[in-house]
């Protein structure tokens, strides 16, 4: 991403072991995420999320062959991406799942409610949550670039301290939801502020 004027600034809460297994929730405002997920992350991982990218020839390629593509308002669809999920994390490969679903229409962006799926996930099987708040990727380029257009700049992402899910029982999904949520949100709007 240098090459195009872009850089990429990683702030860490607390140490990150990476020869652990995640699951890995960032926030979602830009179609870099994932280009910044891909540099963040030092160690095999896939993504979750909506069948739609495999209708773009770039990200198809990739939804293919690695990662995890779900059709929402499909419950077989749901099923089999839950099944793959517990493949990989059984491979000690980590997940990404971006827990607000889906790019922010808002603009500019703020961070929503997060769906239980990845919290739900991650309690039934004793895997750590890694919280990542991805900064001003929306800023160098939000939309397909048709509206806003694209920009160089800095993208800074800050990591948070892994939240570890075994002693949570599977009562409390909700709960560990809202204290992640909670934390991203806190750090978002620190350096979101007008």
């Amino acid at each position: 991403m240098y090459a195009v004027g872009i850089r990429i600034h990683v702030n860490y809460e607390a140490d990150v072991d990476w020869s652990k297994t995640y699951i890995i929730c960032p926030n979602h405002t830009s179609f870099l995420d994932i280009s910044v997920l891909t540099f963040l992350c030092k160690t095999p991982f896939s993504f979750m999320g909506k069948d739609e990218l495999l209708q773009n020839p770039v990200t198809r390629i990739f939804f293919e062959t690695i990662d995890i593509p779900v059709k929402r308002d499909s419950k077989m669809s749901s099923f089999k991406a839950y099944k793959k999920a517990l493949e990989l994390l059984f491979d000690r490969k980590s997940l990404v799942i971006f827990p607000e679903g889906k790019i922010d229409d808002h603009y500019p962006p703020i961070l929503h409610p997060f769906k239980p799926g990845a919290f739900r996930l991650a309690t039934e099987h004793n895997i750590a949550i890694l919280p990542v708040v991805i900064q001003d990727a929306w800023k160098i380029f939000w939309d397909d670039g048709r509206k806003f257009g694209s920009q160089p700049g800095v993208i800074h992402v800050h990591v948070l301290a892994p939240v570890e899910t075994s002693a949570v029982g599977k009562e409390n999904v909700m709960q560990l939801e809202r204290e992640v949520y909670n934390k991203m949100k806190d750090t978002w709007d620190l350096y979101n502020k007008s």
